[in-house]
């Protein structure tokens, strides 16, 4: 009788420490401990020095090629600045083989970022989403994912990371994510790319055209940033 009455609650036990592991707010906090250890695990690394120290010399050719892309994805996933990493790939190994490992390790990095989101955030971070902008912008991404991810990937002023997990928290899909975040990367990656395997001609055309991309585009973004908020300041200031 004792090992029958025992049994069940040592099972109800179990049950209620599985269901309290696997809650919503359970998995927001590993996914909070993920991010703060992938974050200091790379201030300390710093990848940067790729730029003054360079790749390994063992490592040459494409499996050189194949092990930044992978690198650059978890950089990006642990929050390194991707214009650094990208001027590194073209510095490194030119513009073609640069750029196809940026734009790899883009799409890598975005893609663990949204799985960490989706899996561990997802659940508890939904019922936040309250106000006017937040479910305006949830649903825009939700019902449009592909357009909408192509705008924030075209539009350089948006954190890469920030739009990784906003996608991750709407209802959007993965391969409209993933697509959008490849497309949308490439004009802005190439350039940061070229201007990386250029560099040491700083007047070349390409070294020139590339940072003049570069510029006017960042300032088309602050400019459009500084709009923005002008106006919902001034929809403010009215209500």
């Amino acid at each position: 009788m004792l090992e029958t009455a025992t049994q069940p609650q040592s099972a109800g036990f179990a049950a209620r420490c599985s269901r309290a592991l696997l809650s919503p707010r359970s998995r927001l906090s590993l996914l909070v401990v993920i991010l703060l250890a992938a974050a200091t695990t790379m201030f300390l690394f710093q990848p940067q020095r790729l730029l003054s120290s360079g790749w390994p010399p063992a490592l040459s050719g494409g499996t050189a090629v194949v092990l930044f892309g992978v690198a650059y994805g978890l950089c990006t996933a642990a929050f390194v600045p991707r214009p650094l990493l990208n001027l590194a790939a073209g510095a490194l190994f030119g513009t073609a083989a640069g750029l196809g490992a940026s734009i790899a390790g883009t799409v890598l990095g975005a893609g663990i970022a949204f799985g960490l989101g989706r899996v561990l955030g997802q659940e508890a971070l939904r019922p936040l989403v309250k106000g006017r902008w937040l479910k305006a912008a949830d649903g825009q991404l939700s019902r449009h994912g592909f357009r909408s991810m192509m705008a924030l990937r075209l539009f350089p002023g948006v954190p890469f990371a920030a739009a990784n997990y906003c996608a991750a928290v709407s209802r959007m899909g993965w391969t409209a994510f993933l697509v959008a975040t490849g497309v949308g990367s490439l004009p802005n990656t190439a350039a940061y790319v070229v201007a990386g395997s250029t560099a040491s001609s700083p007047t070349s055309p390409a070294f020139l055209i590339a940072m003049g991309f570069i510029v006017v585009t960042g300032a088309g973004a602050a400019a459009v940033a500084w709009r923005k908020r002008h106006r919902l300041r001034e929809g403010a200031e009215q209500q």
